[in-house]
């Protein structure tokens, strides 16, 4: 018992050592520049992304182009498909719709993506193309339909026997999470329909064949500096024929050809047989939307080989060409004049500028000597014409091992821009990793870190993730004079139609959850910074000790010094944070600091709690050139303070 004193003294003086650590800035010497469009989001067409999701179309199977043409639809009365002088060569299937005038009514009710969302006194833009084989005028009752009670309703004339759109638009009386659309033909004689679609009238920019709004508000309030797009192993396809072809995806949205969804069946514990691609979302949409984000465009393109995971299917070298042309061509589509073949395409949609694109990814999650012999070709002809395009080579899907260990140098050889890594790992992963970049060659191929999300064991968005993923990004900055982009991945997913997560965003038909991961992205993208700042403590960076992670950056433009600080122990730690060489006062005396906290690491946000986890602000005062944070556990910081000349 004599020695409980000296063990209790002990013991404090352990805690009082945990607790507090000093973390310096050398704010004298500005470090390596960080690239403007570092971090960013990468979409792709999983989880019901795009139909059903981010693509604002309600109803599923619109052109009855699905292998099984009534999936989507319950037709009621004489209903049948036909494709004899179509409207849409590229999508030839109608119906046509035979009401023998007994007072029952002809017609179709369809249930949209897991139901269709409608809100109370919101409008909906209601359409199809028609024709009254007769020519006599037709009467159409469009209603909107929530457990079977009428919640809207509007009337078309139909006349003529030519082909034509028509449209009205439908107030919703009531709010539905999972409503339908009926449409019923009233008068008598035979109508054939296409196309039949409807939209909120409030897209995002109020475009007609938008974008659902507040999926694109998540993503513009993120400040992403780079949107790669229109996926990674859609790119692929599960075979050759399913690859997504981005000529198909441009023109008329009604002679757009269908594609199926590669996800639809590739988890068979996850199988959404009615998942396909409409296009209706193609790469003008995503060309815009990076437009309207302030985000680079990167798109991916097939190299000639379908999923590796799943197929041998490839074309032969010699045999690449249309897949070449298709890359270069897209460029065009891209940047050319408005004269030029691919750049007339884009301006006749609306858009006669150029989109300046700068980055080209050839392949997704390829390896192997096939890979590398196929890029070759690709490469020639790009830098050929496009000197001035950015060339993504891959690493192959896993972050370490054989593929990864023999595609680097071959990278290196052919010198592309970056080398895209993808890392689908623990959380635990992400803490070990944090330095990974420290000791990369810094003359060779810049990273693209295109795909990466920490797997907590539950595979749930929470907090043990985000912190994570967080205290890895503080190595993507420490080291931006290697890494040149980070885009965290999937992006969305719908509540009641996902393959894959964790996922960035979750959404159903009405409502939209943000989570910690999107938190911490955001927090990095709304702080990027011009250059990199060291920090350190005793002289080490700060990289998992005592499980504390930190960065630190200039932005030269607004004269603003940022540290990012993670303790992603459990455990409240206090830190003195010393700002060296710094040339001018800080601002007021405080530092701006956002936090993103639970005392919970299992913690997510959900439909009901989707403000559960949220980054908070608060200001602390500052000692001349110094200030303390007390960093509590499971927690990430910025810290943001002015200086003034």
């Amino acid at each position: 018992m004599k020695y409980s004193g000296v063990i209790i003294l002990l013991i404090l003086v352990h805690s009082a050592l945990w607790a507090q650590k000093t973390f310096t800035v050398d704010a004298s010497k500005v470090g390596s520049e960080i690239q403007p469009d570092m971090y960013g989001v990468f979409f792709e067409d999983i989880n019901f992304g795009a139909d059903g999701g981010l693509y604002a179309e309600l109803i599923k199977n619109r052109s009855f182009e699905f292998d099984q043409p009534f999936v989507g639809w319950t037709p009621f009365g004489d209903v049948k498909v036909m494709d004899e002088d179509p409207c849409f060569d590229r999508n030839p299937h109608y119906v046509r719709l035979n009401e023998k005038g007994l007072r029952r009514g002809t017609g179709l009710e369809n249930v949209g993506f897991t139901g269709i969302g409608f809100k109370q006194n919101n409008t909906y833009r209601f359409s199809f193309y028609a024709r009254s084989l007769d020519g006599a005028e037709k009467k159409f009752r469009i209603e909107l339909i929530s457990d079977n009670n009428t919640i809207g309703k509007e009337n078309l004339l139909v006349s003529g026997s030519d082909w034509k759109k028509y449209e009205c638009t439908v107030k919703a009386g009531e709010t539905a999470l999972k409503g339908k659309i009926r449409l019923v033909l009233e008068t008598a004689g035979e109508v054939d329909l296409d196309h039949i679609s409807m939209f909120p009238t409030e897209t995002w920019k109020n475009r007609e064949n938008g974008l659902r709004k507040d999926l694109v508000e998540a993503l513009y309030d993120l400040n992403p500096g780079v949107f790669r797009f229109p996926g990674g192993c859609i790119i692929e396809g599960n075979t050759l024929e399913t690859r997504y072809q981005w000529k198909n995806s441009v023109g008329p949205v009604e002679n757009r050809p269908l594609n199926e969804n590669r996800w639809n069946y590739t988890f068979k514990h996850r199988f959404f047989p009615d998942y396909y691609q409409t296009y209706g979302l193609g790469f003008y949409e995503f060309f815009l939307l990076s437009d309207d984000l302030g985000a680079e465009p990167l798109p991916v393109v097939s190299c000639g080989l379908a999923c590796q995971y799943e197929s041998t299917e490839c074309v032969a070298v010699g045999d690449l060409q249309p897949y070449i042309d298709d890359a270069v061509d897209l460029i065009e589509f891209a940047n050319g004049p408005a004269d030029s073949k691919w750049g007339k395409v884009r301006a006749e949609m609306g858009h006669p500028e150029p989109f300046h694109l700068k980055y080209i990814a050839i392949g997704n999650e390829q390896w192997g000597e096939g890979y590398v012999e196929r890029l070759i070709p690709f490469m020639e002809a790009i830098q050929k014409k496009y000197p001035e395009i950015k060339i993504i080579g891959t690493a192959g899907p896993a972050p370490d091992g054989e593929n990864f260990d023999y595609l680097w140098p071959k990278m290196k050889e052919l010198k592309v821009d970056l080398v895209d890594e993808h890392y689908y790992r623990s959380p635990e992963w992400f803490l070990e990793n944090a330095e990974r970049y420290d000791s990369y060659d810094r003359n060779g191929p810049k990273v693209f870190a295109g795909e990466y999300a920490a797997h907590p064991r539950s595979r749930d968005n929470n907090v043990a993730g985000a912190i994570a993923e967080a205290a890895f990004m503080t190595g993507l900055e420490r080291n931006a004079d290697v890494v040149h982009l980070a885009t965290y991945a999937p992006l969305f997913a719908h509540f009641d139609a996902w393959q894959w997560k964790p996922d960035m965003i979750w959404f159903d038909n009405l409502n939209v959850v943000r989570t910690p991961n999107y938190y911490v992205q955001q927090m990095y993208a709304q702080n990027v910074g011009t250059n990199v700042l060291s920090i350190t403590s005793g002289g080490d960076i700060i990289s998992g000790k005592d499980g504390l992670y930190a960065s630190s950056c200039i932005d030269a433009n607004t004269s603003e010094i940022i540290v990012k600080v993670v303790n992603a122990s459990a455990e409240i730690q206090t830190i003195d944070i010393s700002l060296r060489g710094l040339k001018g006062t800080i601002q007021d005396n405080q530092v701006l600091v956002s936090c993103l906290h639970s005392n919970v690491p299992e913690a997510v946000n959900t439909l009901e709690a989707p403000n559960n986890i949220i980054p908070t602000n608060t200001f602390i005062n500052t000692n001349k050139n110094n200030f303390q944070l007390k960093a509590l556990g499971n927690a990430f910081y910025i810290c943001k303070l002015k200086i003034q000349p």
